[in-house]
């Protein structure tokens, strides 16, 4: 048997560029990939987005400048209710957002926001007006200069039934018809100055 010869290990070219074999337009010219970290933020940014979709009604789905794909997709996500099916259908999401332009869809996110925001606002100014109209006679005064097309008889009745029935421990039927009756003068209102304007 003869011994086995021991292999060589090849010999590699040193293939390594230096700095002064490359011009400087080389080095300048060579897109600036970015780092890992900002990769991952701009993912992380993609499936806030994508999950941002899912959650909103899907009405609201159906309306938004959606590519037909992604639009399918976030309707999907919100008919499953397996976790680890949905799971895949988010990561499918995700994958979907990094071929789209993402900016226009966050500005209609944005606009859904601030929609929304402004109808909360609306909300507490009219139940901040109940309660003072509730608890001062003059806070009814000021409503009616604000809202003259208010039926004063109806707007007195309905609070003096929302105090009786407080005082008495009654559910405040009184009450949330006087908040539809605030709500109704108030977009009335609204209605006019947008037409006068």
């Amino acid at each position: 048997m003869a011994a086995a010869r021991p292999t060589e290990r090849p010999r590699h070219l040193d293939t390594r560029a230096t700095f002064q074999d490359m011009d400087d337009h080389d080095i300048d010219d060579a897109p600036a990939l970015p780092s890992k970290s900002q990769r991952k933020r701009e993912s992380n940014a993609l499936q806030d987005l994508g999950r941002a979709l899912v959650k909103l009604p899907e009405e609201r789905v159906r309306r938004l400048d959606l590519p037909d794909a992604l639009r399918v997709a976030v309707l999907e996500a919100q008919r499953i209710q397996s976790h680890g099916a949905l799971r895949r259908q988010m990561q499918y999401i995700g994958k979907l957002m990094r071929d789209v332009d993402a900016d226009p869809i966050a500005g209609q996110l944005a606009e859904i926001r601030g929609t929304s925001d402004r109808a909360k606002a609306a909300f507490h100014a009219l139940e901040h007006w109940r309660d003072r109209l509730l608890a001062d006679d003059q806070a009814l005064t000021e409503w009616l200069a604000r809202h003259p097309e208010c039926d004063i008889q109806q707007l007195r009745q309905l609070i003096r039934n929302a105090r009786k029935e407080a005082a008495q421990g009654n559910p405040p039927r009184s009450s949330r018809a006087l908040f539809r009756m605030l709500a109704q003068a108030s977009d009335a209102s609204q209605g006019d100055d947008t037409e006068s304007g």
